[in-house]
């Protein structure tokens, strides 16, 4: 891959911090006619090269705009809708981490942090702002973050699936939401370690849209059930796997990380728990799926079936039906999981065995019958695996 510098004469709207330099990664044979220019000045590759408006401008299809640049190609649109759906669930999961923007314990005087798929921009720029000394990158597929920005923290198109040019070595890597981008996960968990400092992290964010029940409250014919079992048949076709945080921790001890802990947060789909703070999780989770459930289905189920955009509507009446209904009690869970490099470089990818295992991976998060939250943590292993929610009932 080279780096690709944003081309002035071509007249769009750009993410910029001035003075800030803008570094796009791409792998110039995709073009023609682009002209090689190097700078000296970035740390992050050796050469660049001029963007095309194509890939700042995107591509439109089924009524809604997507990354025009891309291995695998991004299975969601990347217009003004997305963003705000982006940046609300964000806010979603500040609450449902107790404010928190990351788990891993990586101290207080991080010095390069990488954000994968950074979307909005959002998180790295929040990161940023909590930590001034802290460099921040975030990377992305398409060019739509603010134009405003701390200086610390800066923007460039990157497609992760490519091999890695970055040419120096973070603290802190992180990465959210990342399922319509990657095929190959363990790949990119291994490059993510390779790119790490000796006691650096990585930590990995994502909700697994597999639907949960306790109640048995919401029939598998329901919408939530019906809507997320389809979505996941579609990814599996694809190539996209949308079970794949499942294996987050497999992938983090298998490249060599120790000190893998793994956490699973209840999300409701709705408003329906007692509890305050998991009703409003609840909220935005319906309020996203309402919004984005074309997002989510548009161009994957015209991959994956060969529907029309109107099958694709016609299908999701039933899921903009039942997340709205309040006696439906389902859920999904948001796994983050995290692991740090071996500080001693003879403690590597060879001790990736006798790292820590997560326990039951695929479990749903646990509550007793009043709903009350259980955590559990494996006591007779120094992994860690821990269930937290609390929904309550209607």
């Amino acid at each position: 891959m080279q780096r690709i510098e944003a081309d002035p004469d071509v007249g769009l709207p750009i993410f910029t911090c001035a003075p800030a330099t803008l570094i796009y990664h791409f792998d110039t044979d995709m073009f023609e006619d682009e002209g090689a220019v190097f700078d000296a000045d970035s740390v992050y590759g050796d050469s660049t090269t001029s963007i095309t408006s194509s890939i700042l401008r995107g591509v439109d299809e089924h009524g809604r705009t997507y990354a025009a640049y891309g291995k695998s190609g991004y299975g969601m649109p990347i217009d003004g809708d997305e963003l705000d759906r982006i940046d609300m669930k964000h806010r979603m999961y500040s609450m449902l981490l107790d404010e928190e923007l990351f788990l891993a314990p990586i101290g207080s005087s991080p010095h390069r942090v990488l954000d994968l798929g950074t979307g909005s921009g959002i998180w790295a720029i929040e990161f940023a702002d909590q930590f001034p000394s802290a460099d921040v990158l975030g990377v992305d597929v398409a060019p739509i973050q603010p134009d405003w920005l701390p200086p610390n923290c800066h923007f460039e198109i990157d497609d992760v699936e490519e091999q890695f040019t970055y040419t120096q070595k973070f603290d802190f890597i992180h990465s959210r939401d990342f399922l319509f981008s990657i095929k190959d996960w363990p790949r990119l968990v291994g490059q993510c370690y390779d790119q790490l400092e000796p006691g650096g992290h990585l930590e990995l964010q994502c909700l697994l849209p597999v639907p949960n029940c306790d109640d048995d409250s919401a029939p598998p014919e329901s919408g939530v059930p019906l809507f997320s079992t389809k979505v996941i048949e579609a990814s599996q076709i694809v190539g996209w796997s949308l079970l794949e945080p499942n294996n987050f921790a497999k992938y983090l001890r298998e490249a060599g990380f120790v000190n893998v802990v793994e956490k699973r947060y209840k999300v409701p789909t709705g408003p329906w728990p007692l509890d305050k703070r998991m009703k409003l999780i609840g909220a935005f989770e319906m309020e996203s799926l309402l919004q984005g459930a074309s997002a989510f289905s548009l161009m994957a189920f015209s991959k994956a079936f060969g529907w029309t955009m109107e099958q694709t509507e016609v299908f999701l009446v039933a899921l903009r039906r039942d997340v709205k209904n309040l006696r439906f009690h389902t859920y999904y869970e948001f796994i983050v999981a995290y692991g740090q490099r071996p500080k001693n470089a003879m403690a590597g990818k060879e001790a990736s065995p006798e790292s820590p295992t997560a326990e039951s991976p695929g479990s749903p998060a646990k509550t007793d019958s009043r709903g009350s939250p259980v955590k559990t943590v494996s006591e007779d292993s120094p992994a860690k695996t821990e269930s937290e929610g609390n929904l309550g009932k209607v």
